[in-house]
């Protein structure tokens, strides 16, 4: 089994991390409009997470290699909801926990932050994903939360922290 290693984004991680999100965006047909590979910080991600007092991004790397990365950060100016934002992982590095340590992680963060719940949208096509979120505790919700930017998602999902 791999080892890997979960870090705060840096500058230097801004290049590969913007390639993964939009490449495995792709595999998943999260192009365009509407989907969180579409986002203007994507391809700043450490510029956008540089004020670590309300968010958070996380990296991880396998071998010194980024394989993947997931942040936390409020959602549209809430002080207490926060939204899980842009878990995505390469193909080799998936079913080896990374994602649900990458999760744990934030959600551990937007606890110590304050905040009291955490909203997260994805696709029906991210099996995996939706998995991993049921499992930890995130309800399926009918219509994404007012002042998503992520019109393309089609699953919504709220936990309780």
């Amino acid at each position: 089994m791999s080892k890997y290693k979960i870090e705060d984004i840096a500058s230097k991680y801004d290049g590969e991390i913007c390639h993964i999100i939009k490449e495995v965006g792709k595999e998943y047909g999260a192009v365009g409009e509407g989907f969180g590979p579409s986002d203007p910080e994507v391809s700043c991600m450490s510029q956008h997470y540089s004020d670590k007092t309300r968010s958070l991004y996380l990296v991880a790397t396998i071998n010194g290699k980024i394989v993947g990365g997931s942040g936390i950060a409020a959602f549209n100016g809430s002080d207490k909801v926060c939204e899980l934002r842009k878990l995505f992982l390469l193909p080799e590095s998936r079913g080896l926990g990374i994602g649900k340590a990458l999760t744990l992680q934030c959600l551990e963060y937007a606890k110590s932050k304050g905040y009291t719940q955490c909203y997260l949208d994805t696709l029906t096509s991210m099996t995996s994903a939706v998995s991993l979120y049921e499992k930890l505790g995130f309800t399926h919700l009918d219509k994404p939360l007012d002042g998503t930017i992520h019109s393309g998602c089609d699953v919504w999902m709220l936990k309780t922290l």
